[in-house]
């Protein structure tokens, strides 16, 4: 065995992919059913005893073209109206290689005589001439009928790959693969003609020369579609090579369809055809949404590395599976997650994405979309499975009819996202997933005709914790920002202080009920869920725009507000979480070295965790490799608002919450509070050092209030603690005390 390189034989355009087949289908079925084929840097390999004179000898003197009709269509050569040269030709024909054809159109014939036909049928007699065909076709023929119609409870159904059953638009597949086979055969003697053995050649071997035509090959080839801008001049012709069509309907056979019932679907039926899909507007330079609405569908073609025989190649066609968890993938997005996490039949290393799109008008085209690997899988195909479910709702929710505009758009990126994290198993692809999945839901939460819909689309879920590591990046110029924002959503999820041996928790609830109108009691406790709440119009949502400072000192006053009405004994600022902020970032933060606008994006996906589950050996940053501290206003006001006990000598004292020293702060009137700060210090029995810090500018007072609500571990607390206050040498309580908050 020999290995034949078909040059001419490439996966773009599809007629290229399908010719390969029909190559090897063909030698299969009529000479040598031990060839093998696979494809190799593009190029389809046989693996056959065959040189490439005898191949192409083969084809020429002993191939017989397998007979394709449709005389459903019109066109087709069988009604008056008809170009019936070609079928004329073939019935007169006698040699051998075309008597399957002769006695296939001889049935044809009979069928139309004994249903009165004499004119294309159009209503109910199209389907029952399908019907009709089926049932008197020899067995040869099935394989043509499958692959051009599929009957179903609905009706007949017709796969994308020929069109509406062997017709697109105006070119019909049948009467035009006779007048091929007329242009390289002599049909009365069945002898090649004299330019077959150069148009073989070329269309096989890629050899050089002039052995294009004016024809058109419809949807299978845009490039040679020819229309307006299509070559140097201002129009073209459309052109192709004769063999690559007669070839490429050869191939197309080796795909057949089949009516099956789903489960998860209640419709009668629904077509299933190899590996086909709805189309998604994602995933390639010129995607659009509205290419979901003319689009027909999507079909992702499988390159496989390892010599096969056709008959496997034609059980994967036909059985091979593409799961997306436990239900069948319904569009693109669900197909690149399904090769991402391994759901397709063993083999296959990569998928080449077509879609059926209207371009040059309103004529259909198989647009090559891209390529897809399916050798290994990715880690964020199995991570964005979380959320599978409400994946589903919410693409039904924002493509309908009255869906609003912010929600098409978050759709489309997070699709987008989604597409190319299945194909990068990087942090930062997994990053720009989780942010547009924020994205998403803060669609849903601020749209009410979402979220009361007669089928409306729930909060999106709790994510792993697994999220944070998976996309927490360290050498990211944004890396200050993700801690901060981890930190800042963590809130009201911290594991609570021992006061009197009783643990107290943050009353307030977490810091996702100031984004969304969430049931904070829903997302505490051990069965926990997200669930929007009935009454939407909660006070404690504040967080409404992109203005980050101004969030944040807002989410300020309203957890101080809310945590006075809560609480029934001694008050503790609701400001501990699952995650602490470096002081070193704040620091950052402070002097508005920080990106605000990543802060706010990260801090509306990271909020979708499930921060309970959060172990603090699993956060993945530790400590703050840098010893930079912030201001001493800072340190001064953040002693009056800390989730516990300040430190004091061998003791620790508690500071009373005071609510007009944070309210001062985010005024931006730094001297009053920090005033007001020194006052409750020195009352709590402590003695700071700094007494007030006088007003700055009114921006970097505001962003010093802002910087208050991140929490911070107590090793921080007690660096703050000895930056402002004055005490005598005490290394026997700086060892004592950290030994006590040492993990």
């Amino acid at each position: 065995m020999q290995t034949r390189k078909l040059s001419g034989c490439t996966p773009i355009p599809l007629s290229g992919y399908l010719k390969a087949l029909g190559v090897l289908r063909v030698i299969s079925e009529q000479l040598d059913q031990a060839v093998r084929g696979w494809w190799e840097a593009d190029v389809f390999h046989l693996s056959t005893d065959l040189t490439p004179e005898q191949l192409c000898t083969f084809l020429l003197s002993d191939y017989a073209p397998t007979p394709l009709v449709a005389p459903w269509n019109g066109g087709s050569g069988f009604f008056p109206k008809d170009n019936r040269t070609a079928l004329d030709a073939i019935c007169a024909s006698e040699a051998d290689r075309f008597r399957e054809y002769r006695e296939l159109v001889a049935i044809c014939q009979t069928v139309l005589t004994n249903m009165s036909l004499v004119e294309k049928p159009d209503g109910d007699a199209k389907p029952l001439l399908l019907q009709n065909c089926r049932n008197v076709f020899p067995d040869n023929a099935l394989q043509w009928l499958d692959a051009a119609f599929v009957l179903t409870d609905d009706g007949p159904k017709y796969p994308p790959l020929l069109g509406t059953g062997g017709n697109d638009g105006r070119l019909e597949f049948t009467n035009n693969y006779m007048q091929r086979l007329t242009e390289v055969f002599d049909v009365q003697t069945g002898q090649p003609s004299a330019k077959s053995h150069s148009l073989l050649m070329d269309s096989l071997f890629a050899a050089c020369g002039e052995t294009r035509g004016k024809a058109s090959i419809g949807q299978f080839d845009p490039g040679s579609a020819g229309g307006a801008n299509s070559s140097g001049g201002y129009d073209a012709d459309p052109t192709m090579n004769v063999w690559d069509f007669i070839l490429m309907l050869e191939g197309a056979i080796a795909f057949a369809g089949a009516s099956v019932r789903k489960l998860e679907h209640a419709a009668p039926g629904s077509l299933a055809y190899p590996f086909c899909v709805r189309p998604a507007g994602v995933g390639y330079g010129s995607a659009a949404m509205t290419d979901e609405e003319s689009s027909r569908s999507e079909m992702w073609m499988p390159l496989w590395s390892q010599p096969a025989t056709f008959s496997t190649i034609t059980h994967l066609l036909s059985e091979g599976r593409v799961d997306v968890g436990r239900r069948r993938a319904r569009h693109g997005v669900d197909f690149a997650r399904a090769i991402a996490s391994v759901g397709v039949d063993r083999g296959i290393d990569s998928f080449q994405r077509f879609g059926f799109q209207q371009r040059n008008g309103l004529s259909y085209f198989a647009v090559p979309l891209g390529r897809f690997d399916a050798s290994t899988p990715t880690t964020n195909a199995s991570m964005i499975s979380q959320v599978d479910r409400w994946l589903d709702r919410f693409r039904r929710a924002a493509t309908g009819q009255h869906a609003p505009a912010r929600a098409s758009s978050a759709l489309r990126r997070l699709e987008t996202a989604i597409m190319q994290g299945c194909q990068r198993d990087d942090k930062a692809s997994a990053l720009q997933m989780l942010v547009a999945l924020g994205e998403a839901g803060m669609a849903v939460a601020n749209s009410p005709k979402l979220r009361d819909a007669d089928y409306p689309v729930p909060p999106v879920p709790l994510l792993s914790p697994d999220w944070l590591a998976h996309c927490y990046d360290k050498s990211s110029v944004h890396a200050r920002e993700f801690r901060l924002a981890a930190a800042l959503v963590s809130m009201g999820f911290a594991s609570g202080l021992k006061v009197d041996n009783q643990l107290r928790l943050d009353p307030v609830g977490p810091f996702r009920r100031h984004v969304e109108p969430i049931d904070h009691e829903k997302l505490r406790g051990k069965y926990r869920r997200a669930a929007w709440v009935e009454q939407t119009n909660d006070p404690s949502i504040v967080w409404n725009s992109f203005n980050l400072i101004g969030n944040l000192n807002r989410v300020l006053n309203r957890r101080i507000i809310d945590v006075i009405r809560l609480s029934e004994s001694t008050v503790y600022a609701p400001f501990d979480g699952r995650c602490t902020a470096w002081l070193s970032d704040l620091a950052e933060f402070i002097e508005g070295r920080t990106d605000d606008a990543m802060i706010d994006r990260y801090a509306r996906c990271l909020m979708l965790i499930d921060w309970p589950k959060l172990k603090h050996t699993d956060i993945p940053w530790k400590r703050d490799p840098v010893h930079l501290k912030p201001p001493a206003a800072y340190a001064l006001l953040k002693l009056c608002l800390v989730p516990r006990p300040v430190p004091s000598g061998d003791h620790e004292i508690d500071i009373k919450l005071d609510p007009q020293i944070a309210r001062r702060a985010a005024a931006g009137n730094l001297h009053t509070a920090t005033t007001l700060a020194s006052r409750r210090l020195v009352a709590s029995g402590l003695n700071p050092a700094i007494r007030h810090v006088a007003d700055g500018q009114t921006s970097t007072n505001r962003r010093i209030a802002a910087a208050l609500v991140f929490p911070i571990s107590s090793k921080s607390l007690l660096s703050l603690t000895k930056q402002v206050m004055r005490r005598e040498a005490d290394d026997a309580f700086d060892v004592q005390y950290r030994e006590k908050i040492s993990p």
